[in-house]
């Protein structure tokens, strides 16, 4: 075994990153034991949260762009590296606005801190489920690429198939996601964001999410003989759930 390959398999086992979380949980209590993030508490978590998800970030959108014979598989690399590098722009934007102090308090002072540990180890608990699935995403690109050929598209046999292909097309996500952002820029204008501004964001972001970490887990039941692909979805599936609880907890 090659000593790149061996550091891979470390890297991503599911011992090793059990302890990474646990470790940014014990960081989290240590730091906030006096009821106070000081600025170099915080530069140390969100280096250390920009590190893991720009490495990681680097790392899948390698493997998008390598050949295969299965082109489901890039797509796969290819979702996973668009949200990784959303949530990495996001935390670059949270910490950089943060210690310029451009963002103060965002909720009651005495909870503030326990809110900001709560989404440093929701965010870790994500890294480490797209780490933890990349094992067998690997092995999906390479195993199946010369057993699987991707099937050509027919026509859809139901009313649920043809609902499902509008809902996943590329051009319907671009229209959602330019949708929000104009919702967002609407509900923003006057600098004021009104209480059912903020409940209908939250429950659309509930909506979406829940629906799709359940889609997640039904999809394990039908790869159930495809061990690699069986493996590496509940990993996304949990790592999606760790931004639906954050998201709970940031329209809560």
């Amino acid at each position: 075994m090659k000593k790149r390959e061996f550091i891979f398999r470390v890297i991503t086992d599911e011992r090793v990153l059990i302890v990474i979380v646990g470790i940014a949980f014990l960081w989290r209590a240590l730091v906030s034991s006096d009821g106070e993030i000081t600025l170099w508490e915080s530069a140390s978590s969100g280096i250390s949260l920009f590190i893991i998800g720009w490495v990681l970030f680097g790392y899948i959108y390698s493997m998008n762009a390598k050949p295969t014979d299965w082109p489901v598989s890039n797509k796969i690399y290819h979702g996973i590296a668009v949200s990784l590098l959303v949530l990495n722009s996001y935390v670059m934007i949270y910490y950089g606005m943060r210690w310029v102090g451009l963002l103060g308090v965002e909720v009651s002072v005495p909870q503030d801190f326990i809110y900001r540990d709560i989404r440093y180890v929701l965010f870790v608990m994500f890294y480490c489920s797209v780490i933890g699935s990349a094992r067998y995403l690997k092995g999906v690109h390479e195993n199946y690429r010369l057993l699987i050929k991707e099937r050509p598209k027919k026509r859809a046999k139901s009313i649920k198939e043809a609902i499902f292909r509008v809902i996943t097309h590329e051009r319907t996500l671009v229209v959602i996601i330019a949708a929000a952002i104009l919702w967002r820029i609407v509900i923003s204008g006057d600098n004021n964001i009104t209480f059912w501004e903020s409940t209908l964001s939250g429950i659309s972001l509930i909506i979406i999410g829940w629906f799709l970490f359940g889609y997640l887990c039904a999809l394990t039941v039908k790869v159930k003989h495809r061990m690699d692909l069986r493996r590496a979805i509940p990993g996304i599936a949990l790592g999606l759930c760790a931004i639906n609880i954050y998201a709970l907890f940031i329209t809560g």
